[in-house]
């Protein structure tokens, strides 16, 4: 005859998960033991409660659970007590414990923590959306970003395209420079989701002059010349015209400054055109 596995049911308002990877962790100290999991997400009336201890009959088990509503945990409690069913409650202590060394209360949402966690994972998506569409590399990016930086050489597109990523946005850029043919998908995005950076000739001179010292070259007869950048500029201004595109002076701006601009233009449009 062979033995009943026991059983432990993982119960919470949520998806538990939480219980569920405290309650392995637990079980992986029984090596030669084998156990049967359950998991019950989403209890969140007392009914459902009852149920379960229906279902359970005589056979061993465990509850292990993540409810944060007292009720329901008090509920869950006191019915397994006069069922003779252990519990253990996992969220319960720790949510006390928390509580005598703060002056808040807790929220008692059930899922913050999964929502926290989707908000965790969109900003690493979005700065890995920053690096893959970096420097114009992949023009397709420009379709599926939430703005797209455009300027010269050394105008803070790249730093400015991370740090808005570490905001949970997604940001593409494309370097403006004569020699280069526009990739056609830059036409293809709407005016209000271009942003053109521009910068003072003597500024941006002094930024790629102090560039090519850094990585060890001598300053260039073109890159950081005043004259060459006054050409690269105007080339960029025309582009920048043909686009439609709202413009930033970036002249005398911290990266922290023209990102908060941008910011609001990403919100205002979100509001406006109704974008995720």
């Amino acid at each position: 005859m062979s033995k009943t596995k026991p059983t432990i049911y993982v119960v919470s308002d949520s998806i538990g998960e939480t219980a569920e990877t405290v309650v392995r962790a637990a079980i992986s100290q029984f090596p030669d033991e084998s156990f049967d999991m359950i998991r019950l997400p989403n209890v969140r009336e007392f009914s459902q409660i009852d149920s379960l201890l229906a279902e359970i009959g005589n056979q061993p088990t465990i509850i292990a659970h993540t409810l944060i509503s007292p009720e329901l945990r008090t509920y869950l409690s006191v019915r397994c007590q006069q069922n003779y069913i252990t519990t253990v409650d996992i969220m319960g202590p720790i949510m006390s414990a928390v509580g005598t060394i703060t002056t808040s209360s807790p929220s008692l949402e059930p899922g913050l923590v999964h929502r926290l966690d989707q908000e965790y994972f969109k900003k690493v998506s979005s700065i890995e959306f920053a690096v893959k569409y970096d420097d114009g590399k992949n023009p397709v990016g420009f379709l599926h970003a939430d703005i797209v930086l455009v300027g010269v050489s050394r105008t803070s597109k790249t730093p400015l395209s991370m740090y808005l990523g570490n905001k949970k946005i997604k940001v593409a850029n494309l370097p403006l420079e004569p020699q280069l043919p526009l990739p056609p998908e830059i036409f293809q995005v709407p005016p209000y989701k271009i942003i053109g950076l521009s910068v003072s000739k003597e500024k941006l001179s002094s930024i790629r002059s102090e560039r090519l010292k850094t990585i060890g070259l001598e300053p260039e007869a073109n890159y950081s010349n005043v004259h060459w950048i006054e050409k690269e500029l105007e080339y960029a201004n025309n582009i920048m015209y043909r686009l439609h595109c709202r413009v930033i002076d970036v002249t005398n701006k911290a990266i922290e400054e023209t990102a908060s601009e941008i910011i609001e233009i990403v919100q205002k449009n979100r509001e406006r055109y109704g974008e995720e």
